[in-house]
C-alpha cells in the first residue's frame, strides 16, 4: 500500500522538526509504526537517536580500569569502597553492574572430545564385587543389542 506525499510529508516533519517518536507519528496519523519508519528510511535522513547521558561512573573508569588491570579478581564491593573514598556518589547495585561489563574475562579453554565407537573403551569410577579377588580386566568390552534395544555388555571373562 502506498500513501500519499502529503502525509510522508507530515511524517517527515513530525519527527525531523518535532522530535517525535515513531510510536507518536503512527498513533496520531493512524497508521501502522511500520509504514512509519520505512518512510524515513526511504527519505536517506540520518535517524534520530537518544541522546546519550553521561553517567556519573564515567569520570572514575580510567581507574576501574586500572585497578581491574592490575587485580582482575577484586570484588566490586571492594573497588565500589576504593571508587568511593575518590568521590563517587552513585549506588552500589549499580555499579556492580557496570563493573561487571568492564571485568576481564578469562580465556577460553579448548578441549579436544574423545570419541570412540561402541566397545572400544570402557570407563568406570567405582565398581564392587563381592568376590574377595577380582583381577584386571585385560579384554576390551564389546556390546551387543538385546531385543528391546538397550546395549548390554558381553560376560566378562577377566573377573574371577
Amino acid at each position: 500500500m502506498t500513501i500519499g506525499v502529503e502525509l510522508e510529508a507530515r511524517i517527515l516533519r513530525l519527527y525531523h522538526i518535532e522530535k517525535w517518536r515513531c510510536g507518536t507519528i503512527a498513533r496520531q496519523l493512524h497508521v501502522h509504526r511500520d509504514t512509519v519508519q520505512r518512510v524515513l528510511a526511504q527519505a536517506g535522513l540520518p535517524r534520530i537517536g537518544s541522546v546519550q547521558r553521561p553517567s556519573r561512573i564515567d569520570a572514575y573508569l580510567p581507574f576501574i580500569h586500572e585497578t581491574l588491570k592490575k587485580f582482575p579478581s577484586l570484588t566490586a564491593s571492594r573497588l565500589y569502597a576504593m571508587v568511593r573514598e575518590r568521590g563517587y556518589k552513585g549506588a552500589p547495585d549499580h555499579f556492580r553492574h557496570v563493573i561487571a561489563r568492564y571485568r576481564p574475562r578469562p580465556m577460553a579453554e579448548a578441549f579436544l572430545r574423545l570419541r570412540t565407537l561402541p566397545g572400544e573403551q570402557m570407563q568406570c569410577d567405582w565398581g564392587h564385587c563381592n568376590r574377595p579377588t577380582v583381577s584386571v580386566l585385560d579384554e576390551e568390552v564389546t556390546f551387543r543389542r538385546r531385543s528391546s534395544g538397550s546395549a548390554q555388555p558381553w560376560p566378562m571373562a577377566a573377573v574371577r
